[in-house]
């Protein structure tokens, strides 16, 4: 943390200004998909790009739905990253190219690393009836982006229950706490949700930088609002934070260190150049064994879209 000689901060005002100059707020973009699902996208957005090697962020629901409605997502490749799936409520069967097929429930998380080359899908079972879930991505770095594809479930998190909050680690390392998640950058991810009305200061690590996402309610982050319809985002330099939840609301902290390469995000991708992206377009919309087969998925695959030309890298 820089020095500041127009504050105290041994005085609890001078340690919240002194915070504010790390902290900015924006707006997320909402759209509605399938059966009235509507999903909060908070990265990439024109204010940040990406936390940490975290790329992109959706917040799917909570949405209840008739059996047979639910979210239907047909055959699509990914490359150079890893998805990351945390459910909160309801059900979703992930079927990939490797012969993975996973039913993922509440409280738990699959991650599908897409290295060199998948393909999956994502599909309701016909009986479940809401769906309430944070889906991510991991950007891999310059060593690992080509590396082979691979998937993992994990049934289980630890939680840590601390000052009238829940924290499940789903990512790294949190209050002495470790999540058995592999992830191949310095990241973390926590679920926290308030067992009662509750302020107070959790820790950070300076060297990350972090974003925060209301998924059940609002809280307050050092004085600033959080609602389904921001983010708000802290830069590195920060030790600790405080924030304010009430009782039952849940909030989504994600952080890293500062990605170590600019990245190209288009569609399912992450790459480096324009070439990666265009090769890999072509080797789906060819078939091409880079990416394989999911036989037993009734439908169509997705199509890719028309690749622009230029785009601006994201770090």
């Amino acid at each position: 943390m820089s020095n500041n000689n127009d504050y105290d901060i041994s005085d609890s005002k001078d340690c919240e200004k002194l915070a504010n100059q790390f902290i900015q707020e924006f707006p997320i973009r909402s759209a509605e998909i399938g059966q009235g699902t509507v999903i909060k996208r908070a990265l990439p957005s024109r204010q940040k790009r990406m936390i940490g090697a975290w790329c992109f962020l959706d917040h799917a629901g909570p949405v209840t739905f008739p059996a047979g409605d639910g979210l239907d997502v047909g055959p699509h490749p990914h490359i150079g990253l890893q998805t990351f799936t945390w459910m909160i409520e309801g059900t979703m069967m992930h079927t990939d190219s490797l012969g993975s097929k996973q039913l993922i429930r509440p409280k738990q998380v699959n991650l599908m690393t897409a290295g060199h080359g998948i393909s999956h899908t994502e599909v309701a079972p016909d009986t479940e009836t809401q769906m309430h879930a944070a889906q991510l991505w991991i950007a891999l770095p310059d060593a690992k982006r080509n590396m082979d594809p691979k998937f993992e479930h994990y049934p289980e998190l630890p939680v840590v229950e601390k000052d009238g909050l829940e924290f499940t680690v789903l990512v790294g390392e949190y209050l002495a706490t470790t999540s058995p998640v592999l992830v191949h950058t310095p990241l973390v991810g926590v679920d926290l949700i308030a067992t009662e009305d509750t302020k107070t200061r959790i820790p950070l690590n300076p060297n990350y930088e972090y974003g925060f996402m209301a998924l059940e309610g609002s809280a307050h982050v050092n004085g600033h609002e959080l609602t389904a319809d921001n983010m708000v985002v802290l830069d590195t330099g920060l030790s600790e934070i405080e924030i304010e939840v009430k009782k039952g609301n849940r909030i989504l902290l994600i952080g890293g260190e500062p990605f170590e390469t600019p990245i190209l995000l288009w569609w399912n991708f992450v790459a480096r150049t324009m070439d990666d992206l265009k090769e890999a377009r072509e080797q789906w919309i060819n078939h091409d064994a880079r990416f394989g087969e999911i036989p037993d998925y009734v439908g169509a695959r997705l199509e890719a879209p028309v690749l622009p030309d230029q785009m601006r890298a994201s770090k």
